[in-house]
């Protein structure tokens, strides 16, 4: 369970064990550009004003190629920026060191997210961690991870495929409510909207059946994308934003055009949150 080991909401403890267990640990260069992508330019204002422009990579698995191209990416939006990967397996930590470097660094730890004297990231990603949980743990797992945030940071956890192709993922505050939902595809190899609902952030992805909020919005999407179908000529990107231009009046959609034509959408967590059960 989440709670193993948790330490206080002041810090980790040194001596607890990381709180979480090893994941399967896969992953693929380039798989989580599209978060990345999406990090930088909605997070970029976050990152240039931070007094601290520290941002944290849970659980990046088998390989450290995704935090590295992380920091990349940030890094030109912030050339100072630094970047901490944190993995719960000690093997993992271990073949991530020598990839380190200005910048860069790699420790052991898990959603408690151990850093040292006492440094609030401002932002976290946490990818294809949550999904071996149960539903009920992510909460936690959430208040957790946002217990260890800048008071203006964020938490940006989710899910991908594993080519990175199809990406869920939920922006949580440091007050651990969540704030926004993502979806976003290679728009090329997608057969419709609704295919992203088995990538689905854990919190959602038993919540798509009928008469749940999220089932009702990709539903309405695909319906959107089936309508649009006669700019299919047109290529993918044309038909993808005029589905998000069409969904707006009954969504409360946050992507800007050019967001939608590289195949995104966010928009307020409010409209598909689960219902209470």
């Amino acid at each position: 369970m989440v709670k193993r080991g948790a330490g206080s909401a002041h810090g980790p403890r040194a001596t607890a064990k990381p709180t979480g267990v090893v994941t399967r640990g896969t992953t693929n260069a380039n798989r989580l550009r599209r978060i990345d992508r999406w990090v930088a330019a909605e997070y970029a204002g976050l990152l240039r004003s931070a007094a601290d422009p520290l941002v944290v990579d849970l659980g990046y698995g088998a390989s450290p190629v995704t935090t590295v191209e992380f920091r990349r990416r940030l890094a030109a939006v912030r050339g100072d920026v630094d970047m901490v990967g944190i993995e719960i397996d000690p093997e993992r930590v271990a073949a991530a060191l020598p990839f380190a470097g200005p910048g860069l660094s790699f420790v052991r730890g898990g959603f408690e997210v151990p850093l040292p004297g006492g440094r609030r990231p401002v932002l976290i990603r946490a990818f294809n961690v949550l999904r071996q949980y149960g539903e009920g743990d992510v909460a936690q797992a959430w208040s957790v991870m946002c217990a260890r945030l800048a008071p203006d940071g964020v938490l940006v956890e989710g899910t991908c495929d594993e080519l990175g192709r199809l990406a869920t993922w939920v922006a949580v505050g440091a007050d651990a409510r969540p704030r926004t939902l993502t979806l976003a595809a290679r728009l090329a190899t997608l057969g419709r909207p609704s295919d992203l609902a088995e990538r689905l952030p854990k919190a959602l992805i038993h919540r798509n059946v009928p008469g749940e909020p999220v089932h009702a919005f990709l539903t309405a999407f695909d319906r959107a994308w089936d309508t649009f179908a006669p700019l299919a000529p047109l290529g993918a990107r044309q038909r993808w934003a005029a589905a998000v231009r069409s969904l707006a009046p009954d969504w409360p959609v946050r992507t800007t055009p050019a967001r939608a034509r590289g195949g995104e959408v966010t928009l307020d967590w409010d409209a598909v949150a689960p219902l209470p059960i």
